[in-house]
């Protein structure tokens, strides 16, 4: 019964989503409100903020699986892969997405075009940050509030986040960490007592 009230949970979570994306595109984020949502989804306004605790977040309704994403990136990196060649191959997308299919361009466009969801975007930026910081500070031995592991964490996030929202393409990106490995390559490294940013094992 419990997997089953859990999908039950899941399936009204992202129709909610769902729905309030499709408003959202369709009318202006700031002209949906909430009760309207709630009504389309055919849920009460209660549970609506059962799941999401405010507007904006029924656009990011993702936030808690990118920041597990991200530092599973680190985290599960094989084996002679440094931090930052694993952060590039889960932030830069390899390939400009299809044309039609799931790219993204929609949720981008909304985000950038809506001054409370670019607010929003950055609060929870900050918080994928210390997540960040505190999985680098781990990998690589050193304390939790390492200023190094804090710095790079920032960069990174502050540089994607200015990639999706801004007029910038992923060979940007690309070149912002071939900058950050002039001043990072040896991070955590043996030179410093700790482990190579590429050692699984320390």
């Amino acid at each position: 019964m419990s997997g089953l009230r859990e999908r039950k949970k899941a399936q009204t979570r992202k129709r909610l989503a769902d729905t309030a994306f499709t408003l959202f595109r369709e009318r202006g984020f700031e002209n949906v409100t909430v009760a309207e949502i709630a009504d389309a989804a055919e849920v009460a306004v209660s549970t609506l903020f059962a799941y999401f605790p405010c507007k904006e977040a029924l656009v990011f309704d993702a936030e808690d699986e990118y920041e597990r994403a991200l530092t599973a990136a680190v985290r599960e990196r094989d084996a002679g892969v440094s931090i930052l060649d694993a952060l590039e191959a889960h932030l830069v997308p390899v390939a400009p997405p299809a044309a039609g299919g799931p790219s993204g361009e929609d949720f981008v466009e909304l985000v950038k075009s809506t001054p409370a969801l670019l607010d929003y975007a950055s609060r929870v930026r900050h918080r994928w940050e210390a997540s960040l910081a505190g999985t680098l500070a781990q990998e690589v031995g050193v304390a939790e509030d390492d200023l190094l592991a804090k710095t790079l964490a920032r960069f990174v996030l502050d540089a994607n986040f200015l990639a999706t929202y801004g007029d910038h393409s992923p060979e940007d990106l690309k070149s912002v960490f071939e900058r950050l490995r002039y001043g990072w390559a040896d991070f955590g490294s043996a030179a410093a007592g700790k482990s190579a940013p590429g050692d699984k094992n320390p």
